[in-house]
Order: structure tokens, then sequence, then C-alpha cells
């Protein structure tokens, strides 16, 4: 789909005050524009705040596009930067504590992280066994889906995708041994927050299971133009679905019998010279 009403000069202004927002932990009662409607949009916008972010891109995030809207928007998933910034090891502390913005969405999700080794220049279709070559390594993980703006989840992926993907930061948990043989999309995953069981799910429920997400993301990374050096972490969407969370609580993850991560939750502070 192709959203001729957003100039490149809109979706810069957009991305302004989008990272504006971020940077003086603020609150954005209203979008600040017209709502993309979109994917392409989405990512124009995103890619115009990447850019007035000057972040290091660490990673990306995948999100889940459910039906009917992944027909409209021609996608079940969308992608969002995950800054270097932002990706913290449970090895630093226990439980990590990881920001949101108070009075806008907060939630947190239970996430396999996948880590990229070599991805081969100008390749723009792949298999999933093609990206499962390319796996590195496997996490558990947490996604902080985070935003200013509290509606960004109501207003359809598009405005989801022009805000980072409603990414705030992942905490990258033990890495899972021989990935490839242990059928981690089968684990049973369950999140807790506040010592009350939020969510369950597997892995598996996901088109194509995880290995879906980083093809899709490495398919969509190649259409937009943008590099996947090796390294780069892909947070492949929240088994038991999407967990709103608020400063003062905590939460943990819970990975197969072996594996569980803990983090608790503060407001995000400003971060301006």
């Amino acid at each position: 789909m192709t959203d001729t009403a957003i100039t490149a000069e809109t979706a810069s202004a957009i991305a302004a005050a989008l990272v504006d927002a971020r940077r003086h932990a603020a609150s954005l009662p209203d979008y600040p524009g017209p709502l993309p409607q979109s994917l392409d949009a989405g990512y124009a916008i995103q890619d115009a705040a990447i850019n007035v972010s000057g972040g290091t891109v660490a990673g990306w995030k995948v999100g889940r596009i459910w039906p009917p809207l992944d027909a409209r928007f021609g996608s079940d998933r969308l992608a969002g930067p995950i800054f270097a910034s932002t990706v913290f090891s449970s090895a630093q502390a226990a439980p990590v504590s990881m920001p949101v913005f108070a009075q806008g969405f907060g939630a947190v999700e239970a996430e396999f992280i996948f880590r990229l080794g070599d991805v081969p220049p100008g390749q723009t279709r792949f298999s999933l066994a093609e990206a499962a070559a390319l796996v590195a390594g496997v996490h558990v993980g947490i996604e902080i889906a985070s935003s200013p703006f509290a509606a960004i989840n109501d207003l359809g992926p598009a405005v989801t995708v022009s805000d980072f993907g409603n990414n705030n930061g992942i905490i990258l948990g033990a890495e899972i041994a021989d990935w490839a043989a242990a059928d981690i999309d089968h684990w049973p995953i369950a999140l807790e927050i506040d010592g009350q069981t939020v969510g369950r799910g597997i892995a598996a429920d996901f088109p194509d299971g995880t290995l879906g997400s980083v093809r899709f993301l490495l398919e969509l990374l190649a259409r937009r133009g943008i590099a996947v050096p090796p390294g780069t972490l892909v947070s492949t969407g929240a088994i038991t679905g999407v967990h709103a969370i608020a400063p003062g609580q905590s939460a943990t993850a819970r990975f197969g019998t072996d594996h569980a991560l803990d983090c608790h939750i503060k407001s995000a502070i400003p971060d301006i010279a």
C-alpha cells in the first residue's frame, strides 16, 4: 500500500516529534501529524526517526499483525529498530531495570532473540532453511514495548511501525545450547507480572514460527536497503502476548523448564544534554 498523503517533509516532522518526546520522556497525547495509512508510510517515518535519533541500531524487533489487518496491510508482521543503548544483558543485574514512558504506552513481552552471522549482501529472498543457516545463536529474552504515545497500538500497525515499532529495549538472557535441535518453537513459555501469570504460549503459534520472523526481517531490510551486519539481533515476537506494565511492577519470563528472566520496570527519564 502506498500512502501519498504523507510527504517526505511531513514524515521528517513526525519523526522529529516522536524522537523529541522519547528524549524528553514526555507524553504525546495526540499523534504528531497525519496518521500513516500504509506500512510504507510508517517505515518512511521510522527511517527518518532513526536518522534523527543518531543512535546505533543493534537489532530489530518483529511484531505480529493480526487478522484482519494482515490482509489490509499485506503483511502478518512488522519491525522496528533496537538501539544498542537499550540492549541489556541479564548478567548485568538481577532483575534488570527497564524503562517505560509512564504517561504513554508500556508493555512487557517474552521473546526468543536470534543473533545473526554473516548475511550475504544483495540477497532479497530467503527460505526458512536459508534463514536458519544465517543464525549464529539464540537467546531467551524480554522486549520492553513502550512509546510516549499511549494509543500507539490502537491506531493500526503503520502507526506502531512509525515510532520504532513501539520498542524501548530488550534484555538478552542466556544462550540456548544447540538451539536448532532444541525445538524451541514448542517450548512452553509463560509470563508473570508481580508473581501472577498473565500469559502462556508457544512460538509455533506464529506463522512459520521464530524462523518465519527472521526470514521476514531479512527480506524487509533487503527491500529497505538496510545492511545487516554480523551480530544483528532479532527479537522474534511476543510469544505469550503483549502485557501492559507500569513503573514499579516486575515481570518474569519463563522459557521451558530451564530458563527464567526477570526485570523490574522504572519510569523513563529525559536523555538530553
